[in-house]
């Protein structure tokens, strides 16, 4: 499933004209920022010149345009650029447009400078100088506004209907029988990995710090990536998410001697009948506060287990069938649009979609696993930085809902080397060698749903056709005359 982001957020709430005036005590302060940028509402109420009247015919556009256009041009173009006037070295300063030209060329790093533009230009951060740019444009204040939130108050207040349960552990059998499709916090499990009592950063960085792991769009050294995650004030922070940390880490799996063991209680992962065919399902995560996963589903129609080795991470689920607030699909599903950042989506949404049905939530804390179920919405940030590892499995009793989507949802299907051609097939021959009672229980099990699904048809159409006599009905076969039964 694509995940995109909207163009313009929604519904942005202004900070006062002086943005360092005393908040509320429930709320962090929040600092100027450093270039004089404010929210666009608050010209209304200023009597200072305003810096956009100052950018001529540029000027007639929106901010988010202007950004758009600023996208096409090079590093010494939006230096020269800056020079102008005050409004364009608000605009050219804007940290995500030297993210993108960095992640764009792909070039190394030698070292991470406090942000993008200093990291980019290899200067001292900050590389800015802080003066007033008298700019209102909420286009560049939200980023730096979010940046600052504070998003532990959202994880707070959980009403108790909406509560994720917390359990201790959980025998294979309930699983199957009563937990598989609802998501639920083991608390013992993870604590008996040796990974929980030998990770940390310190220790991660000794002996990988010059291992290179994907985070997003490049590949960093763990050193690199560890100095950015301690000092970084992006909105949504680079999210290191490493789907081949088994082999880069020569790390083991199991019970007898390995680094760590999937929790029992999901029982077999059918996906690996497929073996080194199988699509991605490992992956390291590591990250700062406020980074993580705005909503979206699993792939291929499997469950996940998330596992916090250092850290807390909040989430917020819904059952498939349920949209989440602010969140767009595409009519089959494969896009998904939500809005820029997961602290716009709290601050934005937060409060409505706690009063949904079906929502839940709660804290995954440090040596605790979380289930997520095969279909299920979720959102998931970091309230610290946060270590953990995550798979994506699929257990006995969601058999017939992999099969489907990888028949049905062809397109839709992600992960698999290009030496696979036809998953579905593939994952079905397999199937039969490895599983063969299950796949024919399965087939009997989907033959006779089909057979029902038929006859309620059936049904349904007599049901409207009934017209003759009171109390009588007929069936209306296709292609047959309907005879009136008594």
């Amino acid at each position: 499933m694509r995940q995109t982001t909207s163009l313009t957020p929604k519904r942005f709430n202004p900070c006062p004209e002086h943005l360092d005036e005393e908040l509320t005590h429930s709320e962090p302060q929040i600092q100027a920022h450093p270039l004089g940028v404010r929210p666009s509402g608050n010209a209304w109420t200023s009597s200072s010149v305003h810096a956009r009247d100052c950018i001529g015919t540029l000027g007639t556009l929106p901010d988010e345009v202007i950004l758009v256009i600023l996208e096409w041009l090079e590093d010494l173009d939006l230096l020269r650029l800056g020079r102008t006037c005050r409004a364009f070295f608000a605009f050219t300063s804007s940290d995500d447009l030297w993210k993108a030209l960095l992640l764009r060329d792909g070039r190394p790093i030698s070292r991470w400078r406090g942000s993008w533009r200093a990291t980019y230009l290899e200067r001292l951060s900050p590389d800015v100088r802080p003066i007033d740019c008298r700019l209102y444009s909420d286009t560049l204040y939200r980023p730096f506004f979010c940046s600052q939130i504070n998003l532990s108050q959202f994880a707070t207040g959980t009403p108790s209907s909406n509560r994720i349960p917390r359990l201790t552990d959980l025998c294979q059998a309930d699983f199957s029988t009563s937990w598989n499709d609802r998501p639920f916090i083991l608390t013992n499990p993870v604590k008996k990995w040796p990974v929980f009592t030998k990770w940390c950063q310190e220790a991660l960085l000794h002996r990988y710090g010059d291992v290179e792991f994907r985070a997003e769009a490049v590949d960093w050294p763990l050193s690199t990536y560890i100095e950015y995650m301690n000092n970084t004030h992006d909105e949504s922070p680079l999210y290191l998410f490493d789907k081949d940390f088994i082999r880069k880490m020569n790390l083991s799996i199991g019970e007898k001697g390995g680094a760590y063991a999937p929790p029992e209680c999901f029982g077999d992962d059918l996906f690996a009948v497929l073996g080194e065919q199988r699509p991605d399902s490992r992956w390291l995560i590591i990250g700062p506060e406020r980074s993580g996963s705005t909503f979206h589903k699993d792939p291929n129609a499997t469950s996940a287990w998330n596992a916090v080795i250092r850290g807390s991470k909040y989430w917020i689920m819904f059952p498939g069938s349920i949209l989440p607030p602010g969140v767009f699909v595409s009519e089959d599903q494969s896009e998904v649009t939500s809005p820029l950042s997961i602290a716009e989506w709290l601050l934005t949404f937060h409060q409505e979609a706690r009063r949904m049905a079906g929502c839940v939530e709660g804290i995954c804390h440090e040596g605790e696993v979380l289930h997520v179920p095969s279909g299920w919405w979720h959102l998931v940030v970091n309230l610290e930085s946060a270590i953990a590892i995550t798979q994506n499995f699929i257990p006995r009793s969601h058999l017939k809902s992999a099969l489907e989507f990888l028949e049905k949802k062809a397109d839709q299907v992600s992960g698999f080397g290009n030496d696979v051609k036809d998953p579905y097939q593939l994952f079905l021959e397999k199937m039969k060698l490895n599983h063969s009672e299950m796949l024919e229980q399965h087939e009997q099990q989907h033959v006779a749903s089909t057979k029902k699904r038929k006859w309620e048809q059936l049904l349904e159409r007599g049901d409207k056709t009934s017209t003759d006599e009171k109390g009588g009905f007929r069936f209306d076969f296709v292609n047959d005359e309907a005879e009136d039964i008594p």
